[in-house]
């Protein structure tokens, strides 16, 4: 399933969120301030940050300014009260891809949420079709013939990832990173999972001495 960090201090509408969010079939981190949504993009990657701007420690602009001084290009929405042209202009300036103003319709936002989904993995609809395949954005789930084809929370993890990055090289370092949280993060593990996206049918090359490539379809 698409993650997404959920930064927001209003405990109501973040339960609401929430609710609605894993209703849809994402998986939502919460939290409630910069620093702890900076620790929580440490620990493990997102496919989307939905980012209020009045937050504890610093505001949601420097949070996400700082975040793509990094290096991390993750979709970002905006959730704001601030309506004014000069906010508006910053939160697009810092590097958001949408902006929401509270209060808005529920609906709109997973529109908007899949719209910049799709985007980030190339696609005009919900989901991706490879070879006899089709892969679902949303919850991160792969169809072959017979059904849902069944993976472990890690492998799912580094299917997200080859299928956002299609027919790009990915280094073993960055593979490595998206298992690092849970500490399983060997290359030799690491084999193991690849060895079993090849095995449902996904055509990954072994790029010698650099890391994997997810050949397109």
């Amino acid at each position: 399933m698409a993650r997404i960090l959920l930064v927001e201090d209003d405990q109501i509408l973040s339960e609401t969120l929430i609710e609605l969010l894993e209703d849809e079939g994402y998986s939502v981190v919460h939290v409630k301030s910069a620093n702890d949504a900076l620790e929580a993009t440490y620990i493990q990657s997102f496919e989307l940050f939905l980012l209020d701007v009045n937050i504890p420690d610093f505001n949601g602009f420097e949070l996400l300014k700082i975040l793509r001084e990094s290096d991390n290009s993750t979709p970002s929405i905006f959730l704001t009260s601030l309506s004014d042209i000069a906010s508006l202009s910053m939160g697009f300036e810092v590097g958001a891809d949408d902006y929401l103003k509270k209060p808005f319709d529920f609906d709109e936002l997973l529109v908007r949420i899949q719209a910049l989904l799709r985007k980030s993995f190339a696609s005009k609809s919900n989901e991706v079709k490879y070879k006899d395949l089709i892969y679902k954005i949303a919850t991160n789930e792969l169809l072959d013939n017979n059904g849902l084809v069944m993976f472990s929370p890690l492998e799912q993890k580094l299917l997200s990832l080859f299928f956002r990055r299609i027919d790009e090289t990915i280094t073993k370092q960055e593979l490595l990173y998206e298992l690092d949280n849970i500490n399983e993060s060997s290359e030799g593990a690491l084999r193991v999972y690849i060895t079993k996206l090849r095995k449902a049918g996904l055509e990954i090359q072994t790029i010698k001495a650099v890391g994997y490539r997810l050949v397109k379809a």
